[in-house]
């Protein structure tokens, strides 16, 4: 996830930050307030606000960072140690009035279909699972819908990229003789005196950039050059 735009909490959150994104304002508060009916729910229920403001999406409240917690709870002059809680019932009535406060549409059938197709779109051209995610992430906010749950866009950016690089395996494979098959299946068992194969040693990679790693890359091509009509 961290190498995503993928929304979450950092380890680290500034005052100014807590100040700018999770302070509730006085009606924020008077707006949760009229929605509980004890203290536990309302602080749980300005923090499923702020962080769904912040985020886009709806974290767990045991994923919620202490120091956000203590922010809140202060801001909204509640006693110290209350801690946010709300049952299963509780929380999903909570967050649908999030949802209408904010005005970004539920609709998860509708962002994997945004998510799923633009992923099949860029795999074609980009190969990084977190490149995919994170033009996911864009379209699926552009269209000002909520965020699908991480695990769950990761599973759908493995499974595209799959697919979509088996067909472009598929359509290479289709476009070779059988020569030419024949070819580059003998580099996965034909072995040189170190016993390395000849695809191991194609996929050398260049050096630092000095002379005599230059000279080497000059020849290490040669070589690849001699297996066969490398342009076809």
């Amino acid at each position: 996830m961290e190498r995503t735009a993928y929304p979450r909490f950092k380890r680290l959150i500034t005052a100014h930050e807590l100040h700018f994104f999770f302070a509730p304002s006085r009606e924020e508060v008077e707006w949760a307030t009229a929605r509980t009916d004890c203290d536990e729910h309302l602080l749980a229920q300005l923090l499923v606000l702020k962080s769904y403001q912040r985020m886009g999406c709806f974290p767990k409240l045991d994923e919620v960072p202490d120091m956000v917690v203590d922010f809140v709870r202060r801001a909204a002059d509640l006693p110290e140690g209350t801690v946010p809680r709300a049952a299963n019932r509780t929380a999903e009535r909570q967050r649908t009035a999030v949802r209408q406060r904010t005005g970004l549409s539920y609709d998860k059938a509708k962002a994997r279909k945004i998510a799923e197709a633009v992923i099949r779109s860029e795999a074609v051209s980009k190969n990084r699972p977190a490149d995919l995610i994170n033009i996911a992430l864009e379209k699926v906010v552009e269209a000002g819908l909520e965020l699908p749950g991480f695990t769950k866009l990761d599973a759908l950016a493995a499974k595209v990229r799959t697919e979509v690089n088996a067909s472009i395996c598929a359509g290479i494979c289709e476009q070779l003789s059988e020569a030419h098959r024949e070819r580059l299946l003998a580099l996965l068992s034909e072995k040189d005196s170190s016993g390395t194969t000849k695809c191991n040693r194609l996929k050398q990679s260049a050096k630092a950039p000095t002379w005599s790693h230059f000279r080497a890359q000059a020849e290490h091509l040669g070589w690849v050059d001699g297996l066969g009509e490398t342009g076809a």
